[in-house]
């Protein structure tokens, strides 16, 4: 299965870098190492993963430490959508614009 990240979500893994950083730039590089891990698991076995139909049909979830990746899936693709703070207000951060 393939994996497609979204620019909108690189976007976040970029600024989940920079903020991890700011205080130890070694824990950051480490960090997105396991959220990319983490985004390689879940096209394993994407049907596994917690429905979020009450933010998007098709929209599924999985935690990571204090971040949830948001991704949807199709036949042969996973789609990274997002990865935020799971303390954000996720409803409206995922609303469309």
């Amino acid at each position: 299965m393939q994996l497609l990240i979204t620019p909108l979500a690189a976007l976040d893994l970029e600024e989940i870098g920079d903020y991890i950083a700011q205080d130890n730039p070694i824990r950051a590089a480490s960090f997105l190492a396991e959220l990319r891990a983490h985004c390689e698991k879940i096209c394993r076995n994407p049907e596994g993963y917690r429905r979020r139909p009450e933010l998007s049909d098709g929209l599924r979830s999985c935690a990571h430490g204090n971040y949830v990746i948001f991704f949807e899936s199709a036949a042969e693709q996973v789609t990274i959508v997002r990865v935020l703070q799971g303390s954000r207000d996720i409803p409206e951060v995922l609303k469309p614009s």
